[in-house]
């Protein structure tokens, strides 16, 4: 009964607090960063639905369930990401399945939580899709207190055990799977190796090393070539969060307790980044755009990030040729720690109110469980798999001129089957903000390492009613 009351008491807290957030899709990570040409099947930006080789164009925003018992209706966003993938499936899947379509709503990320806190706080789950995506960060946050909305996918035959183990931990709670993983947020460091090559470097020195080598490395690069290795932006824990998982730390213990003061892991990457921004080797910025353009300008020698990056810097083509691609480093002496992890994703889910679970389900299993060729077409788009068999075709294995003619696809995969897992739970949100603030705190004002993070643990348990 008391988990029943919270339950509704977060639900009604979060419809205000969500739909304070209008229609924004995010952060800017994760299925949102490829801005390329619309598929030629005519996913316009501003399309409300779409459905797979329909003949007649987009139609009318349809809420939950199709009546047509081969159509299943979708909710997700960006038309040249997911909505392009999910449709190119549905059009691979319709060829041993005539008449089979997809009807895509064009709904923001935020809207989606927002729509799905709304569904169950009037306590009607009608209004709700066969299918939606939700950001990986969430997942474990609607499962916890909305678990009536979600399907039970742990015994339908899709073999979680194909995907990345660390993607697959996002999408579930108490050993029960409600999702579907989709695009892969593997961390990347794109290095630019014209600016290496002038302090005397290679793509190779940077590669399978520890944070203090790469911090001497790159005190070298700027005093040789007056370019930063990194930048980041002023406030974000993105790069804190990158580091943590890479060791196999996380926010949250197991019990979901909060698990920032005391955490020697976080401690330690807090340092390194302080320590970086000291030493000039990482300059903080002040919003998106500016670290954008710190990649594009040539302003800084690399980018850490999570693989979606790549669609911000190879638009600028007269760089083809001077990027590499090599994992990140890993903190030196913590057992376990590894030059792997994870920014961003999402993952599909199939909700409580579709009535063709089983077509729903033999879909997703079909295609984004099991089709080279979706993620052979949807690769050129930046949606990169998590599904390790993908990383086998051909296609993932050919060379990319602009970074050196490196099979970059199948390293990507390969980088995510080794990233170790980490526990986000329902405040995941609350402790990265309350880490961020903190670091900011220390970086900009000098404020004292330890009471920030003493801080930063209070802070999230009083939002947790702690």
């Amino acid at each position: 009964m008391k988990k029943k009351v919270i339950s509704v008491l977060l639900a009604l807290t979060m419809a205000l607090s969500l739909a304070a957030c209008g229609s924004g899709g995010g952060d800017n990570s994760g299925g949102t960063a490829d801005s390329g040409a619309a598929a030629d099947d005519g996913a316009a930006a501003d399309a409300g639905d779409t459905g797979a080789a329909a003949d007649d164009g987009a139609a009318a925003v349809t809420e939950g369930a199709a009546a047509d018992d081969n159509t299943l209706t979708v909710w997700t966003w960006d038309p040249n990401f997911n909505v392009y993938a999910i449709e190119k499936a549905a059009e691979i899947y319709a060829k041993d399945h005539e008449g089979f379509k997809v009807q895509v709503s064009e709904v923001q990320s935020d809207d989606i939580e927002t729509r799905i806190t709304t569904a169950v706080t009037a306590g009607d789950l009608s209004t709700l899709p066969d299918i939606f995506l939700m950001q990986d960060n969430s997942f474990q946050k609607y499962t916890t207190y909305y678990p009536d909305v979600f399907t039970d996918l742990t015994n339908s035959g899709i073999d979680f055990s194909q995907f990345s183990a660390a993607k697959v931990a996002y999408s579930t709670l108490n050993g029960v799977n409600y999702g579907i993983p989709f695009d892969n947020g593997a961390v990347i460091n794109c290095v630019r190796t014209d600016i290496l090559e002038q302090a005397g470097f290679t793509v190779d020195d940077f590669t399978d090393i520890t944070w203090s080598d790469y911090i001497e490395k790159a005190k070298v690069v700027l005093d040789k070539t007056g370019v930063p290795m990194l930048t980041a932006q002023a406030g974000s824990p993105d790069q804190v969060m990158m580091m943590l998982q890479s060791c196999g730390s996380s926010l949250f213990k197991e019990d979901g307790s909060v698990n920032i003061e005391g955490n020697a892991e976080l401690k330690a990457i807090m340092e390194i980044y302080l320590e970086m921004v000291e030493a000039g080797v990482l300059v903080e910025v002040t919003d998106w755009d500016q670290y954008i353009a710190s990649l594009n300008n040539g302003t800084a020698a690399s980018a850490m990030n999570g693989c979606w990056i790549m669609a911000s810097i190879t638009p600028v083509e007269d760089q083809s040729g001077k990027w590499a691609l090599t994992n990140m480093p890993k903190l030196d002496g913590i057992s376990g720690a590894t030059n792997y992890s994870n920014n961003g994703g999402s993952s599909w889910a199939i909700s409580a109110n579709c009535q063709k679970v089983d077509l729903a389900v033999d879909f997703m299993n079909s295609t984004f469980a099991g089709s080279n060729e979706l993620y052979d077409d949807v690769i050129a788009k930046g949606a990169l798999a998590t599904w390790a068999p993908a990383g086998e075709s051909e296609a993932y294995n050919v060379g990319v001129d602009f970074f050196g003619g490196d099979a970059i696809y199948a390293k990507i995969v390969e980088f995510a089957t080794h990233t170790p897992s980490n526990v986000t739970g329902p405040f995941y949100y609350d402790a990265r903000d309350a880490v961020g603030v903190a670091l900011s705190n220390i970086s900009q004002t000098g404020a004292d390492i330890d009471s920030e993070i003493t801080t930063a643990q209070q802070t999230v348990e009083f939002n947790m009613g702690g």
